[in-house]
């Protein structure tokens, strides 16, 4: 393994670490943003805004993880059945990352039906989702 390698992929783990904070955490605004009572609008305020940084924040840091995923493939040749697993985590990872927005989007616009609950079961699939990544990854079992 060439010390490239390495390089790339110690930042790859960095960074998708990184993306997964924030993926861990934006739901968990949204228990709160769904417990916030009626008449408390600085309170909702308040969590809107740390959930569209922290989503910021989380898109700023999934753009270079892909692209160090992508180089990691098809620069350095990584293969192996198991990629093809961890590729369609990545895919659904992608959509769980778009779903945050557009469930952010509905609180922004004082439309969200879901309740806090929800939020909670739905933020447990970030963890699964991880979990089955680093799974795939360092165990290879196909």
């Amino acid at each position: 393994m060439s010390s490239g390698y390495l390089w790339v992929k110690a930042f790859h783990i960095v960074l998708v670490a990184s993306w997964f904070a924030g993926l861990f955490y934006l739901p968990r605004l949204m228990v709160n943003l769904a417990e916030v009572p009626a008449d408390s609008q600085a309170e909702r305020e308040r969590l809107l805004l740390m959930s569209r940084r922290l989503y910021r924040f989380a898109s700023l840091l999934m753009w270079p993880a892909l692209l160090l995923g992508v180089l990691l493939w098809l620069g350095y040749g990584v293969r192996g059945g198991w990629l093809h697993a961890k590729l369609a985590v990545v895919v659904v990872v992608i959509g769980y990352h778009h779903m945050c927005r557009a469930l952010l989007r509905s609180f922004e616009q004082q439309r969200n039906q879901r309740s806090s609950r929800w939020f909670r079961i739905f933020n447990e699939a970030s963890v699964l989702l991880f979990t089955a990544a680093v799974v795939l990854v360092v165990v290879k079992p196909f």
